[in-house]
């Protein structure tokens, strides 16, 4: 089915940000070398990633110092997702994760793995919501790109206009490893 999680996908991005060295370096494989040993630091640096449950409604859930990650994961071949699938089922659950990570001050990302790619970078990644307004999340999220609304207002990925996990990562680590302690 397009469009929808796949349990092993979900897993391969959990690997992933969990540091696991054998899939963090398949992984790097795929980018060019000068950034191979950057996103190879997730194997010392690496997030405590929790599976969500159930009625939770999100796929992952990365956590990291003073920083949160609210994940969906999406998989396709097609190069776009569309949010009407499975009668409109998608679009609610955009919209909720919208109205909940907004009251929370937090901002679900949209892990978008296009399947069948060879030899570059499988996974990118879209804001769900807008940015929150300051903090790490919000200078760490505020280039991502949105999940795109069609004129009747559904939910589209476009993979090409997402932004690359590995991109994203580096400036992460980035904003983290300039954040001093106050007093320290």
């Amino acid at each position: 089915m397009v469009g929808h999680g796949f349990g092993g996908y979900e897993r391969e991005l959990r690997s992933l940000l969990s540091g696991e060295p054998a899939s963090v370096r398949a992984y790097a494989r795929a980018l060019p070398p000068t950034e191979r040993a950057d996103f190879e630091r997730l194997i010392e640096e690496p997030y405590l990633v929790v599976r969500g449950a159930g009625s939770l409604g999100l796929d992952l859930v990365a956590l990291r110092r003073e920083l949160a990650l609210p994940i969906e994961v999406k998989a396709s071949s097609a190069a776009v997702i569309r949010f009407t699938a499975a009668g409109g089922r998608a679009n609610a659950q955009l919209a909720s994760h919208r109205r909940v990570a907004a009251r929370a001050g937090l901002m679900v990302l949209y892990a978008y793995r296009r399947l069948g790619l060879r030899g570059e970078e499988a996974w990118r990644v879209f804001s769900a919501g807008s940015a929150p307004s300051r903090g790490l999340l919000a200078a760490a999220c505020r280039s991502l790109p949105l999940v795109e609304s069609t004129r009747e207002g559904n939910g589209i990925l476009r993979w090409e206009g997402g932004m690359p996990l590995s991109r994203f990562l580096g400036r992460v680590r980035f904003l983290t490893t300039r954040t001093e302690p106050i007093g320290g």
